[in-house]
């Protein structure tokens, strides 16, 4: 539930930070709205986990401007703590505690928090709650950092990888939560590897590379900006491409890549998809083999980057 109006979640202006003569985030710019789903994508060692990390108070910037909530995250990280819940990848948990233990205590550290048993019953961590972290399987451990960074009803929440090891059911469950949590006017700000997952859940992505973010934006209006979509056809060599295009849509176009194999690029649509079969038809073609292929934001990622996404 987006805040029209209201000051951002997050507001990184210059962002810099180094790690002695490597520059990891070199003059990052990132705004997340209030009340909003943001997934942070970029490959390995573009600087996204440095950037989340300084937003949540665990580095301090070198430069630039960093807000949270309208504060510091390192100056007043005392204000920030029962506000913000973060979802470690690996640690933060005593590896001696029993799973249901360690909700509960964090959930004790709060002023009003979720309900422990419904929380632990929808994250399937029930099945488990006895026993101790360190005997926990890599998707367990998951499913419990989870519950412990949302317990605390954050207005914020930062999600690291929250579907990494998860089997199917548990990460359309965790998918479920993140849309609830948007819907009762949480910020989340989640990294992934799972272009599918981005896609599906967040209101804006921001593509980092090379320190900085290369690219920010909606899931759609990302892959609209990219290369067109694609729509192919087979028939007899050598067709009338021109009257074809003439017939296609504004700003598509038509070529034979190979002999009685056709391309079609453009906003592919019913409306472009009827006029190449209704063109056929005119011209006594009979199209075999019509497919489509969307662009999607992996294709975005990978043309911006040059790089697959990998964990």
């Amino acid at each position: 539930m987006h805040t029209p109006g209201a000051a951002p979640a997050v507001e990184a202006v210059g962002l810099v930070k180094r790690y002695g003569r490597t520059t990891a985030v070199d003059g990052l710019d990132l705004t997340v709205a209030r009340g909003t789903v943001t997934a942070v994508l970029g490959p390995n060692g573009a600087g996204k986990t440095t950037t989340v990390e300084s937003c949540e108070g665990f580095r301090t910037p070198d430069a630039g401007h960093l807000r949270v909530l309208g504060l510091d995250p390192v100056a007043d990280a005392a204000a920030l703590r029962p506000r913000v819940g973060v979802m470690l990848q690996n640690g933060g948990v005593y590896p001696g505690v029993r799973a249901k233990e360690m909700l509960r205590h964090v959930a004790r550290l709060h002023a009003h928090p979720l309900d422990v048993d419904a929380l632990a019953d929808r994250l399937g961590i029930g099945g488990f709650g006895r026993t101790t972290y360190r005997r926990l399987s890599g998707g367990q451990q998951q499913r419990l950092s989870l519950a412990l960074a949302v317990v605390g009803r954050p207005e914020l929440v930062f999600l690291d990888e929250p579907t990494a090891g998860l089997d199917p059911q548990a990460r359309h469950a965790t998918w479920d939560l993140i849309r609830e949590l948007r819907a009762d006017g949480v910020t989340v700000v989640l990294t992934t590897h799972h272009m599918d997952e981005a896609e599906e859940l967040a209101d804006d992505v921001a593509i980092v590379d090379g320190g900085r973010v290369i690219a920010h934006g909606s899931p759609a209006d990302l892959s609209r900006g990219g290369t067109a979509d694609v729509l192919r056809f087979t028939g007899r060599p050598g067709l009338d491409l021109v009257s074809l295009r003439q017939a296609l849509p504004a700003g598509s176009e038509a070529t034979e890549p190979s002999p009685g194999s056709y391309r079609i690029t453009g906003d592919v649509g019913p409306r472009l998809l009827a006029t190449v079969t209704a063109w056929c038809a005119q011209h006594g073609v009979l199209a075999d083999r019509i497919t489509t292929q969307r662009h999607t934001l992996e294709d975005v990622f990978l043309e911006l980057t040059g790089k697959e996404l990998r964990p």
